[in-house]
């Protein structure tokens, strides 16, 4: 859901009447952030900062820089770290100021409606033209099918934007414009979306090439025709703690021999397994990856995700596999779809 984050804001000749009014309709969300005119933070105001105030012979007629807290808890946009956020939310510290690099505050994230704060670039490949599927795609674009009650991208960055991710590109071709039409630049849901064209096509992570420039200093890119309940938080934490430049979200998959399998040696038996099952991991089409790894993506040319996972193993770069334990769905075709469809009430998201 959309937050409001501007209910928090208040300028410094807001009156401690009023303010007590607001933090009495924010409830247990409050706090106020005081900010200057250009919407620079100052410092933060609680019913326990009027209360000492109050205490300390000051009135409700006092300016209200002589309540405010001034070293207030916050977060610099492009600056911080999952640890960070961590350290943050075990705290307490719930309701929690987003500034610029000038300390204007640019949003307020309250931990009661998004699980983390990841510091990440999002990219969405939603330009294919979803051929296995037709005719439904025929005048709609496969990101736009609806399952349950909203469409597949939406589910997407509805799961995204719960991990405080709000810096997104996507990718578009076939019926793009209806893709953006649906979409929007994200101010609806408090977030920033670009689009990138596709004149032709650039593969399944080519378009990566035509972006200007990133945010953060990690890039993750998926699918946009995917369902999944993935927790990117967890996936972002393995990727840093094994020192990886790019790691592929994967999907168990089991392969049960039913007869003994023998393994020989110049016709000799060194063993046997008696109905084996093998694992093996599918690539679910998620990637976690260093910002500095998208310039060995070539420029404006179809280059799979395939062909760049293969040149870094190749070059010698730490590329791993995060084995996804919850759910995910690949809907390429009509069973698969329909598979979503009878799924989406069960799986928690």
């Amino acid at each position: 859901m959309k937050y409001d984050y501007k209910r928090h804001l208040v300028t410094r000749s807001t009156s401690i009447r009023d303010c007590l009014t607001l933090l009495n309709d924010l409830a247990i969300d409050a706090i106020l952030f005081v900010v200057d005119e250009e919407g620079k933070l100052l410092g933060s105001l609680t019913d326990g900062d009027v209360r000492r105030g109050l205490i300390n012979d000051l009135g409700l007629h006092d300016n209200i820089d002589r309540f405010i807290q001034t070293h207030t808890k916050c977060i610099t946009r492009g600056n911080y770290t999952i640890q960070q956020i961590i350290k943050l939310r075990d705290d307490g510290f719930n309701v929690i100021p987003v500034i610029s690099s000038t300390g204007i505050i640019l949003n307020v994230i309250n931990f009661k409606y998004i699980k983390s704060y990841l510091p990440i670039d999002a990219v969405i490949m939603a330009g294919g033209r979803g051929e296995r599927l037709r005719p439904l795609t025929d005048e709609i674009p496969k990101p736009l099918l609806i399952v349950g009650d909203k469409a597949i991208i939406k589910h997407n960055l509805d799961r995204l934007v719960s991990f405080g991710i709000d810096d997104f590109w996507i990718s578009v071709r076939y019926l793009g414009d209806k893709i953006k039409e649906f979409v929007g630049n994200g101010k609806n849901l408090g977030i920033r979306i670009k689009y990138l064209d596709e004149v032709d096509p650039l593969g399944t992570i080519g378009c990566i090439s035509l972006i200007p420039e990133f945010e953060h200093e990690y890039i993750l890119v998926t699918n946009s025709d995917i369902l999944t309940n993935l927790d990117y938080e967890k996936f972002f934490l393995e990727f840093m703690d094994s020192g990886a430049d790019f790691s592929v979200a994967t999907i168990p998959y089991n392969v049960n021999v039913p007869y003994a399998v023998l393994e020989t040696n110049e016709n000799l038996i060194a063993s046997f397994k008696e109905k084996p099952t093998y694992t093996y991991y599918a690539n679910a089409g998620i990637y976690l990856m260093k910002k500095e790894i998208c310039q060995k993506i070539p420029k404006n040319e179809f280059y799979n995700a395939t062909d760049l996972l293969e040149n870094l193993i190749l070059d010698g770069y730490k590329v791993t596999s995060y084995p996804l334990r919850g759910y995910w769905l690949d809907i390429g075709k009509h069973d698969d779809y329909k598979k979503a469809q009878d799924d989406i009430n069960f799986i928690t998201f």
